[in-house]
């Protein structure tokens, strides 16, 4: 059994990459860049109105009237210079004509004719220079970055229309137990039906990875020595909910092993989770995950999910948050870590869900983070803080 920062440790030294591909922005969202993004102009591009109002000199700020000689709307170049005396009308994202120091608001303008007179003066220039937020050249979105609608944007303003992402991981989950029957089958005496898979599934795809439902396999070594040699052929990673213990019927770790394998480690000194499992072949890797629920999900949020993103060179790091606890928390003498699922009242108040242990499904339907615990246990007081890995929901 070993450390569960251990553990992560050791998947992500080992993570491999994915093959790279282009793609159009609308197939974008969520992808991890796989190139430097430069920008191919300044941004602006040029000097630019942020109001609407009119463009003057600022030594012409305090006579007593000025000569609106143009109007200039976004998208349209100035026609004339602005010299001493006159102005122009201009709107937001116009280009600010030559002779033009600053931009008076309308808010701030009577105006009778072609002719204004300015009734409050301020400091502010309203303009927005070129390439104040960018030069050409400049790196705006970086190798390994998760791809978001503000970055679409800012690849859309740079020209980047196709750019390099990696591939998405291509991950086979399985779940085992002669006991599991699909959702749709009512159970019979001694069933139960397969929540882990579409679970595990859902979550995957969150990981932006692409998974292939390979199914329920029973405690057969045959029948899963088979349904893992396939799944070798055409995946990166397999996953694998159940099955990965120590009892007669924990086949997962011989099966693995008889098909070359590596086994990196088998047991995480970490509740709900210590039954999980990696392992790596040559370019592919598995993932053996408790067959309780709780655990399945816990165990892919600390493990799984980092190790598909570094798959695709991404560094997952999980929004961590500090906040009070509600009531007191206490957990004395324990030999392992544990997770706590947990609940927000505020943005900086937490409380426990109730949990009885790793199969107790419906305390994660509330869960929106988990309190990570030090062996030995923690301590605490209502009001006291502590810190929380938020899930997203």
């Amino acid at each position: 059994m070993i450390k569960y920062e251990d553990a992560k440790r050791l998947m992500l030294t080992s993570a491999g990459r994915t093959a790279v591909e282009r793609v159009g922005l609308d197939d974008a969202d969520g992808r991890i860049l796989a190139e430097d993004i430069v920008s191919d102009v300044d941004m602006p591009p040029f000097n630019k109105s942020a109001m609407d109002g009119y463009a003057c000199r600022r030594e012409d700020l305090g006579l007593d009237g000025l000569t609106v000689i143009d109007e200039i709307p976004a998208g349209c170049q100035p026609g004339r210079e602005i010299r001493p005396g006159t102005c122009a009308r201009i709107f937001t994202g116009a280009p600010v004509p030559e002779g033009a120091e600053t931009i008076v608001m309308q808010e701030h303008v009577e105006r009778v004719g072609n002719r204004i007179r300015i009734v409050k003066v301020d400091a502010a220039q309203n303009i927005c220079f070129r390439g104040e937020d960018v030069r050409a050249g400049d790196i705006v979105l970086r190798r390994g970055d998760r791809i978001s609608p503000t970055h679409i944007a800012v690849l859309a303003t740079v020209g980047s229309t196709r750019p390099l992402v990696a591939c998405r991981p291509r991950v086979t989950l399985f779940s085992t137990g002669s006991e599991l029957v699909e959702p749709h089958v009512k159970p019979g005496a001694a069933q139960i039906r397969n929540s882990n898979g579409g679970q595990l599934a859902a979550q995957i795809r969150s990981a932006g990875a692409l998974p292939r439902n390979g199914g329920i396999l029973a405690d057969d070594e045959a029948m899963m020595t088979e349904a893992f040699r396939r799944a070798m052929s055409s995946s990166d990673l397999i996953v694998v909910s159940g099955g990965v213990s120590t009892g007669e019927y924990d086949l997962v770790p011989g099966i693995l092993g008889k098909l070359g394998f590596e086994i990196v480690y088998k047991s995480v000194g970490i509740q709900p989770g210590r039954p999980t499992l990696f392992g790596k072949c040559d370019s592919v890797f598995c993932c053996g995950l408790p067959g309780n629920p709780v655990a399945s999900y816990v165990m892919f949020e600390l493990l799984v999910k980092p190790f598909i993103f570094r798959m695709m060179g991404h560094a997952y790091r999980p929004l961590v948050v500090e906040a009070r606890v509600a009531a007191p928390l206490k957990r004395d003498g324990a030999k392992r870590q544990a997770c706590i699922p947990v609940r927000f009242l505020a943005p900086d108040l937490v409380e426990p869900l109730p949990y009885h242990g790793p199969a107790h499904i419906s305390t994660m339907v509330d869960v929106e983070g988990l309190i990570v615990t030090p062996p030995g246990g923690i301590s605490l007081e209502a009001g006291e803080r502590i810190q929380i890995q938020t899930i997203p929901r």
